[in-house]
């Protein structure tokens, strides 16, 4: 059985930028699309971008769109989120998740704990 593991989350201010790592164990992520998805307080879990097996970026939500690019390092199995000139709104927890097809299908499997992000001033 493999493992995701969500890293890099903390308390940022307004406009600062965080990177969070997503790795996995037991399995290959270049095998996969990796999804990044996030949970507010008291709101619904929301897609944010995801990168599929060529390399290609999914935005989910157009509200990250020029700030937060996704990337992958299969030789350390880990796949990033660099999150840039956040804001309040970006405060969630953000998970990672794997889909054998691609950023489309909606086929998102194997799920992270989570790492916390608070934007606050």
């Amino acid at each position: 059985q493999g493992q995701l593991v969500e890293s890099g989350g903390g308390l940022v201010q307004p406009g600062g930028s965080l990177r969070l790592s997503c790795a996995a164990s037991g399995f290959t992520l270049d095998y996969y699309a990796i999804g990044w998805f996030r949970q507010a307080p008291g709101k619904k879990r929301e897609g944010v971008l995801c990168i599929n097996r060529s390399d290609e970026t999914t935005y989910y939500a157009d509200s990250v769109k020029g700030r937060f690019t996704i990337s992958r390092d299969n030789a350390k199995n880990t796949v990033y989120l660099q999150m840039n000139t956040l804001k309040p709104e970006d405060t969630a927890v953000y998970y990672c998740a794997t889909d054998p097809t691609d950023c489309t299908g909606g086929y998102f499997q194997d799920w992270g704990q989570g790492t916390q992000v608070i934007v606050s001033s």
